[in-house]
């Protein structure tokens, strides 16, 4: 089955942030206060997934205030942060959804991401992985983390779908 017939079957979109729903800098300001940058792109086809009735989760294995007020805006309802082990709680969260594994896509950047992308019915790496990654991965972004790559596998999703017009 090829990366577009896998995402004509994607009920749960789980992605990281660091390097996926960002550019992966991470700015400190002087009192101490982290920064991130958002693309309004990858926002828009975050939106466009909840609105077609895909569950969208983030799982970060680090803690940001600024990702939660970014996912609240969008109207993501799970943020998990401060994850060690990603792919326990992506099988815990098909189970309580009901959801098997062919329907989850996973999108990733680094190595704590590939055992939950592994698992996936659809593992996607964005184009500036690490090789381990983008080796391992369904389908590579054609778009850098933070730069338009979710985007990229929103519109992939809902058009294999035919949700995009």
């Amino acid at each position: 089955m090829d990366h577009k017939e896998k995402a004509a079957e994607i009920k749960l979109f789980i992605l990281d942030v660091d390097g996926v729903l960002t550019d992966g800098r991470i700015v400190i300001n002087d009192l101490g206060q982290e920064i991130k940058t958002f693309d309004a792109k990858d926002g828009y086809g975050l939106v466009r997934l909840i609105k077609a009735g895909i569950d969208v989760i983030i799982i970060s294995g680090r803690k940001s205030r600024a990702v939660e007020y970014r996912a609240e805006n969008l109207g993501i309802q799970e943020v998990y942060q401060g994850v060690n082990d990603k792919k326990t709680l992506y099988h815990d969260l098909l189970k309580q959804k009901g959801i098997l594994k062919n329907q989850a896509c996973c999108i990733g950047d680094d190595i704590p991401d590939i055992p939950m992308l592994r698992d996936a019915g659809l593992s996607v790496a964005v184009a500036d992985a690490v090789k381990e990654v983008r080796e391992m991965a369904d389908y590579v972004t054609k778009k850098k983390g933070g730069n338009g790559a979710v985007r990229e596998i929103c519109e992939l999703i809902l058009k294999s779908k035919s949700l995009w017009n």
